[in-house]
């Protein structure tokens, strides 16, 4: 993780993502612990939102459905 230098803005598809400004990493959208490009593996399509890891995907899945 020495080598994260550039933030990257991205538009998040239903399987794939693609690149407004190329990076080498996002920001986790509750946490904002930095999530390098080629380890993003959770996010939500309709708010744009990703997630670091897949307990935090499935805590903020759970407040927004009131679970």
């Amino acid at each position: 993780m020495n080598n994260i230098k550039i933030l990257a803005e991205i538009i998040l598809e239903h399987g794939s993502f693609h690149f407004v400004k190329n990076g080498d990493h996002v920001l986790c959208s509750i946490t904002s612990e930095v999530i390098p490009i080629e380890e993003l593996k959770y996010w939500n399509v309709e708010k744009q939102e990703v997630y670091a890891s897949p307990k935090i995907a499935l805590q903020r899945y759970k407040e927004l459905n009131e679970i």
